[in-house]
């Protein structure tokens, strides 16, 4: 089908940074609706205030899966909220054509003195279901939920986990919308029922216009046929371009920059090198499988004997992906002494999935492993590929024409 169920003109949102100010322009506001007059003023800001959706517009059809994404506060979730209609805009025109459905807050709703099961029912009855429809489907839920076992117990007694996934899949289960809004609810369990939430959700998909937001990009890549990217309330990108949006928002996270150590050692130059050429960008973009070399400077003071040098590469999350001791011509991790040293080491094809990165330096005293300096955050890259895998290393297998089945018997 090719029906518009979602459509949005203009729409905007604004809120107040004073409690006491933002209760006294809520009065005025509703004085205005009371005599018929424009909610929200005229469309300017008051004092404290601030725009967290500012003019957002787009159309979505059945079948189409549209991914928000940008840095927190960016204000996806306050148009999720409007588009579910628990706020109302400021500014502008929500359409919406269907039956609504909404994976935001999971089991935020529940009674914690009533049973699992209670829930069950009392969530379906406010969804308007006949106690002969959630009849059919409790079993389903259970089942997915896995928690068949405590399903009779408070779930004040229940676990976070077991709590977040009961209310994904009473909402899960009990909705068929036509309009689906999903808001980071894929993480909820261990990694087989994070499988089971992903192979649910496609299937909801299918039939439905769906409004997606993650800071997961794997995610956003394998459900979006269309990514719309937040910037401060403003829709800064909005493209068929998976691929594009995506480095759009990794673009924008700037890496933690970090010196620390003794200071009895010196890094005074690190470059990259892409297939030998010298890169003269703040921000290299590295294609995913070009062969890249650095170059390094640095000094040791005259007090420390022998030092090593260690590389690590770090996500966006500065969690280590891959370190890198350097190691000298006879196989050995390499020694400095003190004096000005410079290397050109290779480290290779990227194999690095699509992403933001950077390097952290550090040099060590050999003995102690004291820290003389360390880098963080150095010389931030990106590595950019037709395709965003699972997992931070992306490296094909041997193509299937050099490979021979094995004709033993």
């Amino acid at each position: 089908m090719s029906d518009t169920l979602i459509k949005v003109e203009n729409v905007s949102k604004k809120f107040c940074r004073s409690l006491k100010k933002s209760l006294w322009y809520g009065m005025q506001d509703l004085g205005r609706e009371l005599v018929g007059r424009r909610h929200g003023g005229n469309g300017e800001l008051r004092e404290s205030e601030f725009w967290a959706v500012k003019d957002v517009s787009f159309e979505l059809k059945r079948g189409e899966c549209l991914g928000l994404i940008g840095h927190n506060g960016a204000g996806k979730t306050t148009l999720l909220r409007m588009l579910n209609g628990l706020i109302k805009p400021d500014d502008g025109r929500i359409e919406m054509h269907g039956q609504v459905g909404a994976l935001i807050a999971l089991g935020a709703g529940f009674n914690p003195i009533l049973t699992g099961r209670e829930n069950i029912y009392v969530y379906g009855s406010i969804l308007g279901l006949s106690k002969r429809e959630i009849d059919s489907k409790v079993d389903a839920i259970i089942d997915f939920a896995e928690i068949s076992v405590f399903i009779d117990a408070a779930v004040q007694s229940y676990s976070s986990g077991m709590h977040v996934r009961l209310g994904f899949a009473i909402a899960a289960i009990l909705l068929k919308p036509d309009i689906l809004f999903l808001d980071e609810v894929l993480a909820v369990g261990d990694i087989g029922f994070t499988i089971k939430c992903l192979n649910l959700v496609r299937e909801l998909t299918c039939d439905a216009a769906v409004v997606f937001v993650s800071h997961n990009m794997q995610y956003v890549a394998s459900f979006c046929s269309r990514v719309m990217m937040l910037d401060h309330g403003a829709s800064v990108l909005d493209s068929t371009n998976i691929s594009q949006g995506i480095d759009k928002y990794i673009g924008m996270i700037k890496p933690d920059q970090l010196v620390s150590g003794t200071g009895m050692a010196k890094i005074t130059r690190f470059e990259i090198l892409i297939d030998d050429t010298p890169v003269n960008e703040d921000e290299p973009c590295i294609t995913q499988g070009a062969q890249i070399t650095v170059l390094m400077e640095c000094s040791l003071d005259t007090s420390i004997e022998y030092a090593q040098v260690i590389m690590q590469i770090n996500d966006m999350s500065m969690s280590a992906l891959v370190t890198l001791p350097v190691h000298g011509p006879d196989g050995h991790m390499l020694i400095i002494t003190p004096d000005v040293h410079r290397f050109k080491i290779p480290l290779g094809k990227v194999d690095l999935n699509t992403g933001k990165y950077s390097f952290v330096l550090v040099i060590k005293e050999a003995r102690t492993s004291l820290v003389l300096v360390r880098l963080q955050g150095q010389v931030p890259f990106r590595v950019v590929a037709p395709a965003t895998y699972w997992g931070p290393i992306v490296r094909p297998v041997v193509p299937l024409a050099n490979m021979h089945e094995d004709s033993r018997q």
